[in-house]
């Protein structure tokens, strides 16, 4: 419940963030069994970067027709399903995540602002799908120099558990990197964040990023850390950018 100064009272709060916990839960599960239904259309999608860079190299081999991958472990196919299946139902449950994250802070917000969440949602969507597409791009190119570092003396043949968990982890990571610019905006809306502090902060800013992106990435390749860390130092440049422009357009309606 709210004081007569529009303020929460803490319990409002923490029965407000377990609503959302919920249906945030819910959300990841429903996605989880529609992955877990369709996990053979998504094994053929993830599998594809790796048979991209198998070709016709191997056919006829020990090891099947290119692309196969090898299990020594007879438990090994339900974990994987069960893991595809959870990474998968996180990304269908984005668009719910985004939008029950926005309700969260919206009471926290002017009114005016608070008619954003729909845009919040659409970006965050956008931008989500822009990363991992990104990702699914890249994962050839990473896995063709982590194979040749390697020599040409060395077979690589990758287990299910290994593999999709590169794959997954790695789409992941990019997905909620490009999240990046709506958090430091919504940061800045909130007023924890000023255009000016980031200015000031900028450099440390840089190399944070280049350290974060080489724990987030699986891959570890300088290709894979430079295709996630520039659009992230340009998506930092783009919340000042839009900081700014905000708190303009604030100045400019309390002065009329």
């Amino acid at each position: 419940m709210a004081d007569p100064g529009g303020r929460m009272a803490l319990m409002g709060h923490l029965e407000e963030l377990r609503r959302r916990l919920i249906r945030s839960t819910l959300a990841v599960l429903a996605g989880a069994v529609a992955a877990w239904v369709f996990y053979p259309q998504i094994l053929d999608l993830l599998l594809e970067p790796y048979c991209q860079i198998r070709g016709e190299a191997v056919e006829g081999s020990a090891f099947g027709t290119g692309c196969e991958l090898l299990v020594t472990d007879p438990l090994e196919p339900f974990g994987v399903r069960m893991m595809v299946a959870g990474y998968g139902g996180l990304a269908l449950a984005m668009p719910v995540l985004l939008w029950q994250s926005w309700r969260f802070v919206a009471p926290g917000l002017h009114a005016q602002e608070r008619r954003w969440g729909v845009l919040f949602v659409g970006l965050g969507v956008l931008l989500f799908g822009a990363g991992c597409g990104l990702a699914y791009w890249s994962i050839p190119r990473a896995l063709d120099f982590l194979i040749g570092i390697g020599g040409p003396d060395l077979v690589s043949v990758f287990s299910p558990a290994r593999y999709l968990g590169f794959v997954v982890k790695m789409t992941l990571a990019f997905g909620i990197g490009f999240q990046f610019p709506l958090l430091l905006v919504l940061l800045q809306v909130l007023g924890i964040l000023t255009p000016a502090s980031l200015r000031r902060f900028r450099r440390y800013a840089i190399v944070g990023i280049v350290a974060v992106v080489a724990v987030l990435t699986p891959s570890g390749d300088p290709f894979t850390l430079l295709l996630l860390s520039v659009p992230m130092v340009v998506f930092y440049e783009v919340a000042i950018l839009v900081g700014a422009l905000r708190a303009r357009r604030r100045r400019r309606a309390g002065s009329e």
